[in-house]
């Protein structure tokens, strides 16, 4: 089965990007050659990968933690949906998953 996320970049435009099961989605976004920073390469010690999740989607993965939410103190524009996409591991069942890229800092 193919998966699949759903990424609206900086410029408003939507990408719909294959995804791989066990990759975050920062991994996917990259990989992908979205413009996205992530400048640390995913161990949470920035917040250049910073997202905004679909409402409908925020429920369906794990809550932020400790870490993220320290580096997400220290992003611009934080919405209540605001997240760390190196710290959202794709599974099967973010099949779809829609987020918007954060403005650049």
């Amino acid at each position: 089965m193919t998966y699949h996320i759903n990424v609206i970049d900086h410029e408003g435009s939507p990408h719909k990007i294959e995804a791989t099961v066990g990759f975050s989605i920062m991994e996917i976004i990259r990989d992908a050659g979205l413009d996205i920073e992530a400048i640390c390469g995913g161990c949470c010690a920035c917040a250049t990968c910073h997202c905004y999740v679909d409402e409908n989607w925020l429920e369906k993965i794990s809550k932020a933690d400790d870490d993220e939410e320290s580096m997400l103190d220290q992003a611009m524009d934080i919405k209540k949906n605001s997240r760390l996409s190196c710290q959202i591991p794709f599974t099967e069942e973010l099949n779809g998953i829609t987020l918007t890229l954060a403005p650049k800092f």
